[in-house]
């Protein structure tokens, strides 16, 4: 009979994400992951698999946190307050990120990904969910006469998410409201419907 875990899943891959976050999938160990999570190795072997899967499992964890939970509080929101807020709360975790992590999907993209066609393939997913939570949003603005139908729903979803990665990029480096606040104001007028 398996013996039932004796620790908190959760915590754990909370523990997991801030490890891989803070200091990248290479450089970090398995050993260190353990220490990081409180669990032996024998444990996060037996739970988790090993270190590529730990890592599969706390990138699909953070993605639910994150942008999971950020869609689900913002898109009963009308359109356009529902793409402000979301890169409102962006803005404001890239300025508060003392440690300058920026966001685990962006980085993974580019430390990853690149050289591994599972992750690249399970980050280009998520992307695409971020571009069609875009898209619901521009569209539904459209149809109601809220956000301007200049350009494509399509387009205007895919500048949204470029800026997206931008910002979480940039921000690494120059965590600076106005910035960051300045590279949105000309994309915001692009919602805006011509007077």
């Amino acid at each position: 009979m398996a013996r039932p875990r004796e620790f908190d899943e959760h915590a754990v891959l909370d523990a997991a994400v801030h490890r891989f976050w803070v200091h990248g999938y290479e450089a970090t160990s398995v050993r260190e992951l353990a220490q990081s999570m409180g669990i032996t190795g024998a444990s996060l072997y037996n739970a988790f698999g090993d270190k590529r899967s730990l890592f599969r499992k706390a990138l699909a964890h953070y993605v639910a946190q994150s942008f999971g939970d950020r869609v689900s509080r913002f898109e009963h929101l009308p359109p356009k307050d529902a793409i402000t807020s979301f890169f409102q709360e962006i803005v404001e975790r890239s300025i508060s990120d003392k440690d300058r992590k920026g966001c685990l999907l962006v980085n993974s993209a580019l430390e990853v990904a690149p050289h591994d066609p599972e992750f690249q393939e399970t980050i280009a997913g998520v992307l695409v969910q971020v571009e069609a939570f875009f898209r619901r949003c521009v569209l539904a603005g459209q149809r109601s006469g809220e956000i301007s139908d200049q350009q494509s729903a399509d387009d205007i979803a895919r500048t949204l998410l470029s800026m997206l990665l931008g910002i979480r990029v940039l921000a690494r480096a120059r965590p600076e409201r106005e910035l960051l606040d300045g590279l949105l104001r000309p994309v915001y007028a692009l919602l805006n419907k011509p007077r």
